[in-house]
């Protein structure tokens, strides 16, 4: 069930658990006006003065909303084939599992696809700013390719692969003209110009992240040091770490500099695999990010999807080639996963909100639960459901 309220009411979430980043309050009160939040307090509940609609949350443990900073979809829509409309049906699919913001995150296709693609995001994005709907927000875009390893395309269509041969190359792909829009790249910096690339996009202002990539420690150094800080499903879609040839695996685990995100599905790394990046990475390196596909929400079976067949089975994705395509989780799922390997609420806080936001240089306005920040907010009962999610600071989602 969804309802809808306006942001310019104030609110006063009562008797709820609060995941701050510091630590929990077992029993507090979160106020919000305006679409922030304007106070916590510790404590049973207490009165609050004016005529703030309250929620009574007992029972109820308060995270930021999630971020997800890769996702090509859920429920049949398809980021690259989504309508504006598509796109609103996969935000509130998003709040419904307590994500509050994402990222739609594109493979390589042609020019025209791309440009379809982004006018449809940039629509939604530009009818949110002048409104207050309700739903996940979209913050921008995140370009998976084109300029990747086509010995690690993983699902990746490599008759769309790219090298970089100057800033008409960047200049081809549609951005979105959208204030303060989030513009995203997964690459491999050894391709054809690849460390040129990453310069380029780094003085443009987008966030590069390295990945689908078999990188010599050397290039990645030099990636590095042209503005690529982070590396995209880590692990996945790069060789396997060897003792001898460390390459992109043992480059990231050796660098605190350089921050990671992972599939916490238990099929894209094994929950042995995620412990040992908590212990070699610590949670305040590493982010959670779903990699979802349009099969997400829909249950087993054969989807067509970027052109082909893609099965699920088991919640297991594969194409015809036998490559694992995407996944078919949520923030959420990623999210109790982490819960149960025994990770502190805190530490998941971090790795699913505020780790995102900031990669996206968006932690000065949300990620976490702070005065001042705003109220983007998702409350889970103790079976891990959502049965409350808050979008700058309208309710969106509540059961």
């Amino acid at each position: 069930m969804s309802n809808h309220s306006q942001p310019s009411v104030s609110s006063v979430l009562h008797n709820v658990r609060i995941v701050l980043p510091a630590g929990v309050i077992e029993s507090g009160s979160v106020l919000l006006n305006g679409g922030r939040i304007t106070r916590i307090i510790e404590g049973k509940r207490q009165i609050i003065a004016g005529d703030s609609i309250e929620h009574d949350l007992s029972g109820l443990t308060l995270f930021p909303g999630f971020i997800d900073i890769h996702i090509h979809g859920a429920v049949g829509v398809d980021t690259m084939a989504a309508t504006a409309d598509d796109l609103r049906r996969v935000s509130q699919h998003l709040t419904d599992c307590g994500v509050t913001a994402w990222l739609p995150t594109l493979v390589p296709a042609s020019r025209e696809v791309y440009g379809q693609a982004i006018e449809s995001i940039g629509a939604v994005m530009r009818e949110d700013e002048e409104s207050d709907k309700s739903g996940s927000r979209i913050l921008g875009v995140h370009y998976e390719g084109p300029f990747v390893n086509s010995l690690q395309c993983g699902a990746l269509h490599q008759e769309y692969f790219r090298t970089f041969s100057g800033s008409t190359d960047v200049d081809a792909l549609p951005s979105l003209l959208v204030h303060n829009a989030s513009h995203m790249m997964t690459l491999a910096p050894e391709v054809e110009g690849g460390v040129e690339l990453v310069r380029e996009l780094t003085k443009r202002g987008w966030i590069v992240s390295i990945g689908h990539t078999r990188a010599e420690i050397e290039i990645l150094d030099q990636a590095y040091a042209a503005g690529a800080r982070h590396m995209t499903h880590f692990m996945n879609a790069m060789p396997p770490l060897h003792h001898r040839k460390p390459g992109p695996v043992g480059w990231g685990l050796s660098r605190a500099d350089v921050t990671c995100d992972v599939i916490a599905d238990g099929v894209h790394l094994d929950p042995l695999m995620l412990r040992l990046l908590l212990r070699m990475k610590s949670p305040e390196r590493l982010a959670l990010i779903s990699d979802a596909i349009a099969a997400t929400g829909a249950g087993d079976g054969d989807y067509q999807i970027w052109g082909e067949t893609i099965s699920v089975t088991n919640g297991r994705t594969r194409n015809a080639q036998g490559s694992i395509a995407g996944s078919v989780i949520t923030m959420l799922d990623a999210v109790r996963m982490m819960l149960s390997l025994g990770v502190s609420e805190v530490d998941v806080a971090q790795m699913a909100s505020a780790n995102p936001a900031r990669l996206l240089r968006l932690d000065k306005d949300c990620g976490s639960i702070e005065v001042g920040k705003r109220a983007d907010l998702v409350g889970l009962d103790q079976d891990g459901k959502v049965r409350l999610t808050i979008v700058n600071g309208s309710v969106a989602f509540r059961s």
